[in-house]
């Protein structure tokens, strides 16, 4: 870059579709890409909570759709939501599968109900917007998907019962692989980010509580600390950029070195 030239955002001309914007990890990438100069598409269940990302993202100068409320585990209202999606936008160009819930319990108490339920809402929640997107995907001849998987899906846990949450997150790995390979001949780099412990409201109330063993987890990690969801969108903006054009099925470990090192 020569001196005093302007660099336009990264995300500048691009149509961002982001699921799960109401906090958290999606809050802060809606704000992130948005004034990377993306065009932010958001949902969430939480509609009041999006409402007020993109109040704020606007209010800093960026463009956003109206947000809308979307079951992301729900196909039917997948579909809707993308067929309406392409007929404000003429493509796609990256899709951030950020939306997720989980619900932890050890081998001996986990119901089969609960082992379906984070299925759907760890597994299925990213296969339905992938099937739903895909073709507007493929019709910008140069689009990103980003997932989000999690420490979860590569390591085990002494302290964190959750096999049905394990399993679910090595599943979003092994799918950033596999749609990696497909997408390639359609211009569709496909990765994912992997977070540690990220300080959000949901860890806040779970694992992070002060009743829960995690709660002093940082102490733990090479970094020394837990993370925060900026930490992680900045991750996941260099995937979805042009910067990472030669990146694809790679899975970006967030997470201080946590996963990268024996236990104390």
């Amino acid at each position: 870059m020569r001196q005093h030239e302007v660099r336009a955002g990264r995300l500048a001309g691009k149509t961002v579709v982001i699921t799960g914007i109401a906090s958290g990890q999606g809050r802060s990438a809606a704000l992130l890409f948005a004034r990377e100069g993306a065009h932010v598409v958001g949902c969430d269940l939480d509609l009041d909570g999006a409402a007020d990302t993109v109040r704020e993202l606007r209010a800093a100068g960026g463009v956003a759709d109206d947000p809308v409320q979307v079951d992301l585990t729900d196909e039917t209202a997948v579909r809707g939501w993308a067929d309406a999606v392409a007929t404000r936008h003429p493509g796609i160009h990256v899709l951030y599968l950020n939306a997720a819930a989980t619900r932890f319990a050890p081998v001996e108490e986990i119901t089969y109900e609960a082992w379906t339920w984070n299925t759907r809402h760890e597994v299925d929640v990213v296969f339905l917007p992938i099937i739903s997107f895909w073709r507007q995907l493929a019709a910008t001849g140069r689009a990103s998907v980003v997932l989000v998987g999690s420490t979860a899906g590569v390591t085990g846990s002494m302290t964190n019962q959750r096999l049905a949450h394990t399993a679910t997150k090595g599943a979003v790995v092994a799918m950033t692989k596999q749609l990696a390979a497909e997408g390639a001949p359609k211009g569709i780099r496909v990765n994912c980010v992997s977070p540690g412990m990220i300080a959000t409201p949901a860890t806040a109330a779970d694992l992070l509580a002060p009743d829960h063993p995690m709660r002093t987890i940082g102490r733990h990690i090479p970094l020394g600390r837990v993370g925060e969801p900026d930490e992680v969108a900045h991750c996941a903006l260099f995937l979805a950029s042009d910067e990472a054009s030669y990146v694809t099925g790679a899975n970006l470990m967030v997470d201080g070195g946590w996963s990268a090192v024996l236990p104390g």
